[in-house]
């Protein structure tokens, strides 16, 4: 059992923020803890917009508090996010995700799981690391 305190994440090398200060991931849960998934928490800026594809993996994403938004580039459809909406990118959707009011806290389940090191590429790809 491991227990993990986000507090203790905090100002390490698992709290990774983007260069335009968009939005900060907290990786709880890592690929080298051997869970078969990383989890994190994330913290999108109020008033931000981020593009993300992520092609290597899946996301499954849960708010938890705050509000935003969510447009799929291949449907454009968007999607209101708030405390309680759970969101999954299960076939690799390109999108904006759009931080709304106030800043938005989210849990982030990924498979395979990321070994803390990625950043988003200017695709908005997380490349697969393979250790």
């Amino acid at each position: 059992m491991e227990i993990i305190d986000i507090e203790k994440i905090k100002g390490t090398d698992r709290e990774v923020e983007a260069e335009g200060g968009q939005w900060i991931s907290r990786r709880m849960l890592l690929k080298k803890d051997g869970m078969g998934f990383s989890m994190h928490e994330t913290i999108i800026k109020a008033g931000t917009k981020t593009h993300i594809h992520y092609q290597n993996h899946l996301e499954a994403v849960y708010c938890v508090a705050g509000n935003g938004k969510i447009e799929d580039l291949d449907t454009g459809e968007v999607h209101e996010i708030h405390d309680g909406i759970l969101y999954s990118l299960n076939n690799h959707d390109e999108h904006y995700l759009y931080g709304g009011t106030e800043d938005m806290r989210l849990i982030c389940v990924f498979n395979p799981p990321i070994t803390g090191r990625e950043h988003h590429d200017e695709n908005g790809v997380y490349p697969l690391i393979e250790d």
